[in-house]
């Protein structure tokens, strides 16, 4: 089984004044967060707009992303669809670049019961012969995978984890003392993260480490080394700015938080719509203590 430790960001995907992919903005992006001590890529979430571009713009990111990574940065490739089979062309295409897994959510608009998400998965498993994360977000799908799904999902050689983001403690609990040894539990609840690490979370879908990636990196890597004190006080300077992007317009903050880095990616695709001015005062108070991080 692929083992998934360490922060990697949920890359947001930047756009020129035109509304083109930048991609030496990128690559100044990319630069940065390895810079700062992440350990793989996940281009094409949630966080870089997946649903706004096209296919052929997905797969250049991909194509762009592989480019980049070096060898031992873990590859994650968003291969989210509305259909089943959207999702195993997707992945497929994914696997021949050269990713190492998928982050997969249930197909958008769909709301599938847990019967329908067991087949689903399964049959993109064995269609595409490819290792999936899971990726249980109920606030934005509108079904969690259940335990009734991942019960089912969990011997699945193929189903490697589960990025938790349902925001509720007692399910990172349930999945980590459930599935010991057979499914991981990846960090998606960006707020509680330290409490996912207390748990067995060895790995961070992180789409704040685009615009932080040195506090949670630092954060990462002073837990896993033991000192859980230091882990805490970092989780402790940062959370007022996790808060502050989880309260809305979570995509906008993140890139307007790389603008606040010196490292701007651009503004989102419509329907996104801009931060107002009292928005972005809010973010930058909160973001100070990073942009000051040395």
């Amino acid at each position: 089984m692929l083992k998934l430790q360490g922060v990697m960001p949920a890359l947001v995907t930047p756009f020129d004044a035109a509304g083109a992919i930048d991609f030496t903005a990128f690559g100044r992006h990319m630069t940065a967060l390895r810079a700062a001590g992440v350990s793989g890529w996940v281009p094409c979430g949630s966080s870089g707009e997946y649903n706004l571009m096209t296919d052929a713009e997905r797969d250049a990111v991909l194509a762009f992303v592989k480019d980049f990574a070096l060898p031992g940065e873990t590859l994650i490739a968003g291969t989210n669809a509305p259909s089943t089979a959207g999702v195993i062309a997707n992945t497929a295409r994914a696997k021949a670049m050269g990713y190492h897994a998928v982050l997969l959510a249930v197909p958008f608009y769909t709301k599938p019961t847990q019967a329908e998400i067991i087949r689903h998965f399964n049959a993109v498993t064995e269609a595409a012969d490819m290792d999936v994360v899971l990726y249980s977000y109920p606030g934005k799908d509108g079904v969690e995978i259940g335990y009734e799904a991942l019960d089912a999902l969990a011997d699945n050689p193929r189903i490697i984890g589960i990025k938790e983001s349902s925001g509720v403690m007692q399910r990172a609990i349930g999945i980590s003392t459930r599935y010991a040894g057979r499914v991981q539990l990846v960090s998606g609840s960006d707020d509680i993260a330290w409490d996912f690490m207390q748990w067995g979370a060895d790995s961070w879908i992180c789409g704040p480490a685009n615009c932080m990636a040195k506090p949670v990196c630092e954060m990462d890597a002073a837990f896993r080394a033991g000192d859980h004190a230091r882990a805490k006080a970092i989780m402790t300077a940062i959370w007022p700015a996790m808060n502050v992007l989880e309260s809305g317009k979570f995509v906008q903050k993140l890139k307007y938080g790389c603008e606040l880095q010196g490292n701007p990616v651009g503004e989102c695709r419509l329907p996104f719509g801009p931060l107002t001015e009292p928005e972005k005062a809010e973010f930058a108070a909160a973001m100070q203590v990073v942009v000051d991080w040395s």
